[in-house]
This record gives structure tokens, sequence and C-alpha cells, in this order.
């Protein structure tokens, strides 16, 4: 496994040669169906995703359905939390096209016929050992861990190699779970197709963006943690959010991410709206104080959703297209996943 600071290196190289040759590369990407996207989410990865769809890069955005069982007692809300995250994909600028594929991953059963082939690649050890695997573990409280927590980074490796996908845009803390997925498609390779490898070694894009902390301003912007602001809210709920962000004592608004995290979170959450440097948002606040601060947060943040809620109203209302959206997409992701696993029968002998 590669060092991080190769892995850097690795993904700034391919970041220039996907300007150069979009139509060389497949993305994989997607999100689990546990709730509507907020912030984080969006200047995370959803505004990543939309800049490589846009320039022309064939994108494959897997909803992982099944995934949520794996930490997760509720299921009820699975379906309307599938057609909301498609919702969100679209508003924040994602075409689905000839190009572009939004689709559930347990609509795509060719897609996991290929878990038992994966699994005979890799050890319990080896599963066992994942940190990502643990620190989610860890993260859900979970005191009776299920075997699908356990094989989650082979459903992942399934979800990104039925289509061949051969760039994964991932942060730092999923690179244990990308390395699993090129793992499994070396070996496959080496046991069952030498001569002619069917599963190409996915390479890491790692995100631009740090991870966006929440209204606590100290943790990650989390539905769980109740510090999001979510895409879907309206002006008044960011405003009202927002009213209850944390700051401290002092007056003079100052950015000093070491020393005032709380405030300097706020001045980062108006720098990623406004394209301005926090310093000088900061030098401009002065002694204005928090108030202030946080006006110009929810005025920020007001503008530049406002777009983006206005096609989110428009989608909600059009439920049919929605569902259109995600069966063409299981149509396309269906077509090249039955190819590929007529590829794997082939190369492990089992046409009959």
């Amino acid at each position: 496994m590669d060092t991080y600071e190769v892995t850097v290196q690795k993904s700034l190289k391919l970041e220039q040669d996907i300007y150069a040759n979009p139509k060389k590369y497949r993305v994989l990407t997607g999100d689990r169906p546990t709730g509507r996207l907020h912030l984080g989410h969006y200047f995370g990865t959803l505004q990543n995703r939309a800049r490589l769809a846009n320039l022309g890069i064939p994108t494959f955005i897997v909803i992982a359905d099944y995934q949520v069982l794996t930490d997760h007692d509720s299921y009820k809300d699975i379906s309307e939390n599938i057609k909301q995250l498609t919702i969100d994909y679209i508003s924040s600028g994602i075409d689905p096209n000839k190009d572009v594929v939004i689709f559930p991953h347990s609509y795509v059963p060719e897609l996991n016929q290929l878990m038992l082939p994966f699994l005979t690649l890799v050890s319990n050890s080896e599963l066992s050992r994942n940190p990502t695997v643990k620190e989610e573990i860890n993260a859900a409280g979970l005191k009776s861990v299920n075997a699908g927590m356990y094989t989650y980074p082979i459903h992942q490796a399934c979800d990104i190699l039925f289509c061949k996908g051969d760039v994964v845009p991932v942060g730092k803390d999923q690179l244990p779970h990308l390395e699993m997925t090129r793992t499994i498609a070396r070996r496959f390779n080496d046991r069952y197709c030498k001569k002619n490898p069917i599963f190409p070694e996915p390479q890491a894009l790692l995100s631009k963006t740090p991870s966006v902390a929440g209204l606590d301003g100290f943790q990650k912007m989390s539905k769980s943690r109740n510090n999001a602001i979510f895409l879907s809210s309206t002006e008044d709920e960011t405003a009202k959010l927002v009213k209850k962000a944390k700051t401290d004592s002092e007056r003079f608004i100052t950015y000093d991410p070491v020393n005032r995290e709380e405030v300097s979170n706020l001045l980062s959450l108006i720098s990623l709206c406004t394209n301005e440097d926090p310093k000088d948002i900061a030098q401009r606040i002065g002694d204005s104080g928090a108030g202030m601060l946080k006006r110009e947060l929810t005025e920020s943040l007001n503008e530049y959703l406002r777009p983006i809620r206005e096609k989110r109203a428009q989608l909600e209302k059009d439920p049919e297209y929605i569902r259109s959206v995600l069966l063409n997409g299981v149509d396309k992701a269906r077509e090249l996943a039955q190819s590929t696993l007529s590829e794997v029968r082939e190369a492990m002998n089992m046409v009959i």
C-alpha cells in the first residue's frame, strides 16, 4: 500500500490527465441513503462530482441502499431517502445523461453477484483489521456487529469494479476501502485472467476540500450531531440554525483556527460561499461582533443555496421524473453489470 504522500502525488497527476483525457476514465462514486445531504456533502463531494461529470467523464453514482443495513436498524425511510438523494444530486448540478448514471445497487443483481467470488479473495483477518470499518463501528456505537459491516469493503469493491471504475473520488479516511478494492482486482486478475485482466486497479482522486465542520465549530458536519445545514433547509430554517451557532466571548472578529475554532469555522463557511479570504471577511466585520458574523453567514448561505433550493422545489413536484432517472440508471447499470459478470463467469470457467 502506498504512503499517503505518494497517494497525494498520484492524485495530482491523475487530476492533470483527467483534464487532458476525460473520456479515458470512468468514475464511480456514491452515498448511502441515510438522509438528505447537507453543506458538508456539497462542498466535500457534490461540487467535485458535478465538475467531473461536466468534463465529460463517464460517471456512475451508486446509491448504496443495501449498505444502510450494516449499521442502521431502521429501513423504513430508505425508499424516500433514495429519492431525496437523487433530488440533491440533480439540484447540485449533476445532470443525469448518457454519461452520468444514478442507480440504487439493490436493483442491479448482477453487481451483487460479484460478492461471492470477491469474498473468496480476502481473509477474515484482512476484513477485521480494516481501519475504516473499525472507525465506522465505533462511530455507530455498535455493541453487536453484523457480518454485513465486515463485508462492507467487499460490497464497495463490487460497486466500483462492476462498471470497471478506475477513478474513485475519496477522502483520506476512505483510502483503506479503496486499497481493498485494488487488492481484490489484482488477486482476481492474477488468479483467473492473468493474460487478459478484467478489472482495473482504481486510483484515488483525493478531495481538495477539507472536512467541513458543523455549526458547533469543531465536529464534522453531520445529521446525527445536529450541527448541519441541509440543502433542503429553508431560508428561515437556515437563519435559526446559524443563530444557534457557537462563537466565543471576544467581540472583535479574527480568523484564528487554532485559538478561535468556532468563530473561524463560521468565517470559513462564508468563504466557501463567497470565495473571499476568511481573513478579509474577519477584517471587514471587525468589532461588529458575533451578531454581524452570523448575519453575514446567513445571507451568504441563503444567497449561495437559493438556485439549488429553487431547483429542489421543482424536482419535488415531479416524482415521476425522479423515478425515471433512477430506472434509466438501473437499466444502464444492469447492462454493464451483465457484461462484466459474463466476463467473470468465463474467466472462472463457469459458462454452461
